[in-house]
């Protein structure tokens, strides 16, 4: 398998599961301005929205969408238990915290990329991501990782958002238990492993 992705980005989300589950994969870096992969390739002729993550299967097809891509890569490789088995209310929960990373943290991090950002405008989605701060951290007041003791798919979803919080300027000194928790998932090996990879960390 091959995945395609730009450094820091939500593509650092299947990179991880792809080291956590231990599994076979190449990676090329897409220079998402230009629209063009390491290799010299168009990458809209692979991915016609220019985005990253992209995950190409040994069978040549195309698989896009993180949330979607995790799943994947996760039942691939069920020892890792990265992902409870279909048709459980555990691997439910897991999907639920996969969609609430999604709409409630990554859409919400956003315009926060954007250098024009007036200031008021800012103050409001950083009200409105603040309050889901409070959500997550309730969330793990109580437990080690998203879902429970264990790490699974949602929480490299989860750690990739949270990650971004350097580049915006987004002080997490308030949320102590999220701090702790993006901390502790740092020094996993399969996160140090993709991130080194990416050149993210020595």
């Amino acid at each position: 398998m091959k995945l395609y992705y730009d450094p820091a980005s939500c593509a650092l989300s299947p990179h991880i599961v792809l080291c956590e589950a231990g599994l076979p994969h190449e990676i090329e870096k897409v220079d998402l301005a230009a629209g063009r992969t390491e290799s010299g390739a168009d990458f809209r002729a692979i991915h016609p929205l220019g985005c990253v993550p992209v995950l190409a299967l040994d069978d040549g097809q195309i698989l896009t969408e993180g949330g979607v891509i995790v799943q994947y890569l996760a039942d691939q490789a069920p020892q890792a238990g990265l992902i409870p088995p279909p048709l459980t209310m555990a691997r439910y929960r897991v999907l639920e915290w996969l969609s609430f990373v999604s709409s409630e943290l990554h859409r919400r991090y956003t315009p926060l990329f954007d250098a024009g950002l007036s200031d008021d405008y800012r103050a409001t989605v950083l009200k409105r991501l603040y309050h889901r701060f409070d959500i997550v951290e309730k969330q793990l007041s109580e437990q080690r990782y998203l879902t429970g003791d264990a790490f699974c798919v949602a929480d490299a979803y989860c750690f990739t958002i949270l990650n971004w919080a350097g580049y915006v300027k987004v002080d997490m000194a308030p949320w102590p238990i999220l701090r702790d928790y993006h901390a502790r998932v740092a020094q996993r090996r399969g996160v140090q492993e993709a991130m080194r990879a990416e050149g993210l960390v020595d």
